[in-house]
């Protein structure tokens, strides 16, 4: 599975993105990410996901997820992420600092 993650905004302003594939990683995080991925629902939601709620200290994200069979893109604004979306995002934000 190939990912690409791309998060903007934050007090900083800083971005942060890279790209991730999940054959590169070490089999316990490789098993963690699909794990995560399933748990989001990761290609079940829409393609945006946004909120009226903006603020110059919150994230944006946009995710690209590909497999074999499958690619799907989800741009999100902090405020509108489902709760079931965090998990994925935070393992993919601490994953491409510590790389």
């Amino acid at each position: 599975m190939h990912i690409l993650f791309e998060r903007s905004g934050g007090f900083a302003g800083r971005k942060l993105q890279g790209a991730l594939d999940s054959s590169q990683l070490p089999l316990p995080q490789a098993r963690r990410l699909k794990a995560l991925l399933k748990q989001s629902g990761f290609f079940d939601l829409p393609a945006a996901l946004k909120s009226g709620g903006e603020g110059a200290d919150r994230f944006n994200y946009r995710v690209t997820i590909q497999t074999e069979d499958r690619s799907h893109t989800v741009e999100a604004s902090d405020a509108a992420i489902p709760g079931k979306m965090r998990p994925l995002l935070e393992f993919l934000t601490r994953t491409l600092l510590e790389g």
